[in-house]
């Protein structure tokens, strides 16, 4: 009977041994499969104002004494590299842009990245964040819980995560992009791109389930950054 009891000791131990390593081996075939930043990002990852760091995040510093300093979280399964071209016009007005490398390129990894950027950077002022997607969600964790530190939250194809002052928040989103419109049910600082959809924020082609849009990446990103430079150097106003 002990014989008989150790052998199905085994053969469950044997059964979750085996299912843990399948879904293991599940989630790894997941996140590699995850979409690439196309060859504009790729040159402006090679610009001699961007600096890759050792923890794979990307700095983009066009100023010398910018005192305004914008962190970015990344939309889900998407290369970092991919939002170096919007970061790159954001940094054109005196900001210091740093975009966030993720775990596995899934911001809930590392919900509390911004904190590395901030500790290493004490010669910003005035902090930002900002994230597309996924990375927005988790951006607006971040800024609730650090409300003493974030001045202020930005959104892209992305809505509230927590209840984050939204009197410091600017929500934009493409008009074809249905996966955040039912969802967003106030008005105060929204921008809706007209013909924009939910992947041209970044770089990196298109995304599964995401409409076609009407107009090209640089040219939804250019009115994102005047919206968000407009956020950053004036406050809050009413759309």
């Amino acid at each position: 009977m002990q014989k008989s009891l150790k052998n199905k000791i085994i053969k469950i131990a044997s059964i979750t041994l085996a299912v843990i390593l399948v879904c293991i081996g599940g989630f790894f075939i997941y996140v590699s499969d995850y979409y690439r930043a196309d060859e504009s990002a790729q040159e402006v990852a090679r610009a001699e104002y961007v600096t890759n760091t050792a923890e794979g995040d990307y700095v983009i510093s066009k100023s010398e004494n910018a005192k305004i300093g914008c962190i970015f979280y990344p939309g889900a399964k998407v290369e970092t590299k991919a939002y170096l071209p919007l970061m790159d016009e954001l940094a054109r007005v005196n900001i210091d842009c740093f975009l966030i490398d993720m775990p596995f390129h899934l911001a809930f990894f590392d919900v509390n990245a911004a904190d590395r950027i901030i500790q290493a950077n004490s010669q910003i002022e005035k902090w930002y964040i900002a994230g597309h997607s996924l990375g927005g969600a988790m951006a607006s964790q971040y800024a609730y819980e650090h409300q003493d530190t974030i001045s202020g939250l930005i959104l892209l194809g992305a809505y509230p995560y927590k209840e984050y002052p939204l009197d410091k928040t600017l929500t934009i989103y493409g008009e074809l992009d249905t996966s955040v419109e039912d969802k967003i049910d106030y008005t105060q600082n929204v921008y809706v791109i007209k013909g924009g959809n939910h992947a041209q924020f970044g770089n990196y082609g298109k995304q599964s389930g995401d409409a076609d849009a009407k107009i090209n990446a640089k040219a939804q990103q250019i009115q994102a950054v005047a919206y968000m430079h407009t956020f950053i150097l004036f406050g809050d106003w009413s759309i």
